[in-house]
This record gives structure tokens, C-alpha cells and sequence, in this order.
């Protein structure tokens, strides 16, 4: 989903990912009410077309936590097609609710073994063992909880250890970079090691900054007990930071540090009030907590594309950072040309961060910039093979085109056959028709655990066959020898986008790596904004293009028509474009975050960059990561059609500030 479907008003960051949008794909048109009982003001109960209306109100219940409607609705499933969850659904509320007996669970866990359903259920479950520090059986069933991927069954999981006496610290320290996730668990968990030994203040109060950064009031509470601070003090520092930088840092620790995380929420508002505080009160701090200080400062500034970001930066030296902290760092660098800062950045990275293919080519092109060609050459090819962003900078780093790799063996019909006979693939299709696609997503990923590359491919000619395009782009994006790049860029209704690209004269390998990115093809998609089809236009931007272009008769119910979706979105897109100088890096933004920010991001730069650096320091994590995956898919288009290697680094081009002459540019 884009930015620019949401609402005047809303959020600058995405609301929501289009699979995450799906889990509230609800009842509209689903319950016909009888009328109203005479002389009862109630609502009479809801009558059901068929069974899968009766599944979709059972699905709303569960997730309502109402166990008595579960029961009931799940009650009239005796013979529904998807037998797993109509039991899931009706006993998670009861798990929730901690009404649910161990045995019922376990005869569930039992009668499911081996299913998604069974590990989504055992997933719930943890958490209430968490909760209730039922750590014997938590214990029994954590390694038995084959994704591991909710983080706070993994707190709880760290936990167990702790209190048993393990030494987890380094372990946590890696797990707790994200508040947001946090909840009760993670917070007990550091509550757990410092009672332990394992963390100490510092522990705490770098965790302190991190939730404060973040905004989560409640977490400061839960952890305001481990620093013996009054948690009203505390939530001074984010909700009136400007009275706390008037104060200044105080004599104890806890005013210091009170003092450092009021530092980052006023630089987020007004940089200006808090640097002057910082400098007139700087010898009131450690060299340590300068250094902090200063950190504090240079993360808002940089997100805000500050021209300062870099300088302040370097007065950091010695400060820990967090995981968003390092990149910042790095991205500042990028920003000012300081290719140095940008090497110390990326070498005091955490190795999840300094070993992602991102940081791998920034540290490269650094190294190259400071005259050591070898060892720069050795970073581009080590990541040269992968088929993303940086794999693909990274191969032209090493004077290669991006090309389309050999395409693998075709998948044969013995191969497919056993996909159609798969049972979660079919539970996953019975999902896709209900449009309730985060289920069918789980059952559909859960197969593709047990499979090598060759079925990789078979499944995703499979779903080819089933027109279910965006488990074809998803299940052949796994491969890494056994490659089809058919599968990976697939290009549906070519007459008519050729048509309205042609007329346009617009870059059609770029629109396709935009729906690729915005739908997966998926025809119906919408968003719960209201953002629809393969383009995933708003209703009021597809109103001002029909208008603009002449289109007669438009209604709303058009949106989802293929011819009707490609010529607004595709129109849209070019009147972007136009209105950015006809920079696809600009425009794929525009598209995402809406006109006026790239406008505003390219107003920031003090000179021209490369766009890779442009995209790399886009403030909304959204749209930046939207962005490097748009033109990388759109190369790989561009290779498809023309049959020819393509350059990346041509695509991005350079961005300036407007008002730049070509003769500005390097």
C-alpha cells in the first residue's frame, strides 16, 4: 500500500502491509439481519447465506476473544472444507481467556501435529504460559514451536533461562532492539537480568533511550522500578521534554540520564533548543554522557534530513548505539559525502547489521573512496550473486550489466501433480477464495518449509496455474541456483498495459516492478484505506486522474477492472513523473509517500547525490525499502523485455536539489 492512499491526515508511515491488510478482510456483504423483534430493542440474530459467511463471522469472534460465539458459530461447521480451523477458532478465545483446559490444547496440538495450525495454536499458547509463569510446561513446549517468530515468546523463552540461571545477556541484547514488540514479556525479561546480575544500569538506561525514542510510555513504567526513578519523572522526559532541558542535567544519575532522553524527544521538534541546552550545560556531563548526548540529537536530525546530522555524528565516539542509531550514522555520512564517517559507521555496526548486503556495498564504496580498490572489490563480490538492490549496485561495482540468469529446467507435470494433491496449498486456495489471504499466506509458506528448489519451482508453476501470481512471485523468489525469472517477474496483461504505457510514453519495466511491489498482481487487492487493485489507487486520487484525463462515466465499482486500474494508476504514476523532472527515484516515491515529500527530501540535499544515496536515506523505513525494491524490479524487467543487461545505477540516476542544471551534475 502507498502513502498516497491514505487519508490528508494520517500517518506519514505505511499503515499496514497488503498481507497484514488481509487479516481484516471482514463481512461486508457477508450478514443479512432479519428484521427486529416487536417490542425488543435487541438486534435480532443474523441469518447466513452459507457456510463460509458462518466461517467468516466465527473468524471475527475468535479474534474478538468471544468464546461463547465462537462455540456457537462453530457449531453449525460440522462439515466445513477447513476443518482445522473452524477448532482453532473456537478454542483460541478460550486459551485467551484462560478458560481453556491443558487437555483441550493438547488434544488439539495432537490432532494437528505437523499442520500450520498446530504451530499458530502452540504460538498462543506460549504466550499464556509466559503470562502465567507456567515455565514447567512452557519449557515442555517452546522447542517444539517450530516458526519461533513472535518476539515475545522469545522474551519469555530468554526468561525461563534466566531464572534458571543460564547467562542470556548477549542473547537478549540482540532480541531487544525493537519497543514496539516489547510488551510484558520483553519487559520482564529485563526486569529477570538485572535481578540476575546480567544487565546493568547502563543495560537499562540504554534501553530507556531506545523506548523513549520509540514513544511507549508503558514500558517506561514497567522498567521505571529498575532504576528507582518515579515513573511520572520519567514520562517528563517524552511528554514535556523542553520544561527537563530548562532544568538541565541534575546531580544524580537518574537526572543525567533523565536529561539525555529528554535531549532526543526536543531534537525531534526542535533541534535548535536542544543542541543550545546540550552546549551550555555539556560540562555538566562525563565524557561518556556527552557522547550519548550527542547521539541523542544527531538520530532525530538525521531522519529529518538536517544539514548538521554528520557533524554532530562525529561528537559520538563512544557512545552505544541502537541498531536504527548505526544506520543513521551511516546514512548522514552518505548524505555529507564524509566517506570515512561512512567506514567507521559500518565497521562498528553489529554483525546482523555490518553483514547485510546494504551496509556490505556502503562499506565497499567507502573503501574504495580511501584508495584500497582490493579489499573494496572483495566486499562487491562478495554479495555480486544476490538478486536485490545491493547485489545488483554491487555486480556493476565490477563493470558487470545486471542480466537475467539462465532459466532452470522447466518444472514437469510429475512435478507439479503433488502440489495439486497438497493439503495445506489447498486450505491456502480455500483462503485466497474467501479473500482472507493472511491464513492462506501461513498455509501456503508452511508447505514451502519442507521443500527443495526444484519443488520450489513446481509449486510456483502451480500456482501460475491457479492464477494465484503473488505465491508464484513468492515461492520462485526462494530459489538460488534452480532460478526462473519468469516466475520471479511475471508480466499479466501485456496488451493492455502496452497500450497504456505506449500512449504515455512511460517505462513499462518500471510500472510492472511498481505493481510487483504495490499488489503481487493480486486483481482484487484492498487495502482497508480503501486503496484498490493492481496499482492500489486511492478512491480520491483515481477521481482527480479520471477527471484530469477525460474519463466519463468513472464510478468507484471501476477500480478493481484491469483495463480501467492500469489506465488511472499508469496516468497517475506519469503526472508524478513529469512533476519531478522525470526521476524515477523521485517518482517511485512520490508514488508511496506522496508528491510533496520527496519535494520536501530533495530540498535537504546540499548538492547533487547518486540515487542510490537518495534512496538509502529516505526518513520513512516504507518508502525507502519500497523505492530499492520498485527499480530493482524494475531492471530485471527491463533485462526481461529488451532481452538485454540493464544498469541500475543509469535508473536511479542523480537527484539534486530543483534548479540544478545538467551542467550541475556530476
Amino acid at each position: 500500500m502507498s502513502f498516497r492512499k491514505l487519508h490528508p491526515m494520517s500517518s506519514p508511515r505505511r499503515i499496514a502491509s497488503l498481507a497484514a491488510v488481509a487479516i481484516s478482510a471482514g463481512l461486508a456483504g457477508a450478514i443479512l439481519y432479519a428484521p427486529p423483534v416487536h417490542a425488543e430493542k435487541r438486534a435480532a440474530a443474523p441469518v447466513y447465506a452459507n457456510d463460509d459467511e458462518v466461517f467468516a463471522a466465527l473468524r471475527e469472534a475468535a479474534r474478538n476473544n468471544d468464546a461463547g460465539r465462537a462455540a456457537d458459530l462453530a457449531s453449525r461447521l460440522g462439515n466445513y472444507a477447513i476443518p482445522s480451523y473452524v477448532d482453532y477458532f473456537r478454542l483460541k478465545p478460550r486459551i485467551a481467556l484462560n478458560i481453556a483446559s491443558e487437555q483441550e490444547v493438547r488434544d488439539f496440538l495432537q490432532r494437528y501435529d505437523g499442520q500450520a495450525i498446530a504451530d499458530r495454536l502452540r504460538n498462543d499458547w506460549l504466550l499464556e504460559l509466559g503470562r502465567g509463569r507456567n515455565w514447567t510446561v512452557f519449557d515442555e513446549q517452546y522447542p517444539q514451536f517450530v516458526l519461533n517468530d513472535d518476539p515475545q515468546v522469545k522474551c519469555y523463552a530468554l526468561t525461563s533461562r534466566v531464572l534458571k540461571g543460564q547467562k542470556v545477556a548477549d542473547e537478549a541484547r540482540a532480541a531487544l532492539t525493537n519497543p514496539a514488540s516489547y510488551g510484558e514479556a520483553c519487559a520482564s525479561l529485563i526486569t529477570a537480568l538485572v535481578q540476575a546480575g546480567q544487565f546493568d544500569l547502563n543495560d537499562v538506561w540504554e534501553h530507556m533511550r531506545l523506548v523513549a525514542d520509540s514513544g511507549y510510555g508503558g514500558t517506561i513504567r514497567r522498567l521505571a522500578p529498575l532504576v528507582e526513578a518515579d515513573d511520572t519523572v520519567l514520562l517528563k522526559a517524552l511528554e514535556k521534554p523542553e520544561r527537563v532541558l530548562k532544568l538541565g542535567p541534575g546531580q544524580s544519575r537518574v537526572g543525567r540520564e533523565i536529561y539525555l532522553m529528554a535531549l532526543g524527544r526536543a531534537a525531534k521538534s526542535n533541534v535548535d533548543l536542544a543542541v543550545s541546552s546540550l552546549t551550555s550545560h555539556a560540562d555538566r556531563l562525563s565524557a561518556r554522557e556527552r557522547a550519548i548526548a550527542w547521539s541523542q540529537i544527531a538520530l532525530p536530525v538525521s531522519r529529518a534530513l538536517g544539514p548538521d546530522a554528520a557533524v554532530y555524528w562525529h561528537r559520538t565516539e563512544g557512545a552505544p548505539l541502537s541498531l536504527d542509531g548505526h544506520q543513521w550514522k551511516a546514512r548522514a555520512a552518505l548524505r555529507a559525502g564524509d566517506w570515512k564517517l561512512v567506514r567507521k559507521a559500518v565497521e562498528a555496526m553489529p554483525p546482523q547489521l555490518a553483514n547485510d548486503a546494504t551496509w556490505v556495498y556502503w562499506l565497499g564504496r567507502a573503501l574504495r573512496a580511501e584508495g584500497q580498490a582490493d579489499e573494496a572489490r572483495a566486499k562487491f563480490e562478495s554479495i555480486a550473486d544476490q538478486t536485490n538492490f545491493y547485489g545488483q549496485l554491487a555486480l556493476e561495482e565490477l563493470n558487470q550489466k545486471i542480466a537475467i540468469p539462465p532459466r532452470a529446467q522447466a518444472a514437469t507435470a510429475d512435478e507439479i501433480a503433488p502440489m495439486a494433491d497438497n493439503q495445506g496449498f489447498r486450505r491456502a486456495l480455500k483462503f485466497f477464495d474467501l479473500n482472507m489471504r493472511f491464513e492462506g499466506y501461513r498455509e501456503w509458506n508452511w508447505e514451502l518449509r519442507r521443500m527443495n528448489e526444484r519443488q520450489h519451482l513446481a509449486a510456483a508453476e502451480f500456482a501460475r496455474q491457479r492464477n494465484v501470481l503473488d505465491r508464484m512471485v513468492n515461492t520462485s523468489d526462494r530459489t538460488r541456483n534452480e532460478v526462473d525469472f519468469t516466475q520471479r517477474f511475471p508480466s499479466p496483461h501485456r496488451d493492455i498495459m502496452t497500450q497504456a504505457t505506449s500512449k504515455l510514453g512511460l517505462d513499462m519495466a518500471w510500472v510492472y516492478g511498481l505493481i510487483r511491489q504495490e499488489s503481487r498482481f493480486v486483481q482484487n487487492a484492498r487495502s482497508h484505506v480503501g486503496a484498490s487493485g493492481l496499482m492500489q489507487v486511492m478512491p480520491a486520487t483515481a477521481q482527480f486522474v479520471a477527471r484530469k484525463i477525460g474519463l466519463s462515466g468513472y464510478s468507484q465499482a471501476q477500480m478493481n477492472e484491469t483495463q480501467t486500474n492500469i489506465t488511472l494508476g499508469t496516468n497517475y504514476l506519469n503526472m508524478v513523473l513529469n512533476d519531478l523532472d522525470g526521476s524515477q527515484a523521485l517518482a517511485t516515491a512520490a508514488y508511496n509517500a506522496g508528491p510533496g515529500r520527496p519535494r520536501a527530501w530533495r530540498s535537504t540535499l546540499p548538492r547533487a547525490v547518486e540515487g542510490a544515496v537518495f534512496a538509502e536515506s529516505i526518513p520513512f523505513a516504507e518508502t525507502r525499502d519500497y523505492v530499492k525494491k520498485v527499480l530493482s524490479n524494475a531492471t530485471y524487467y527491463a533485462a526481461l523485455f529488451e532481452n538485454a543487461p540493464q544498469s541500475l545505477k543509469a535508473r536511479l540516476g542523480m537527484v539534486a536539489p530543483r534548479g540544478f542544471a545538467p551542467s550541475d551534475l556530476p
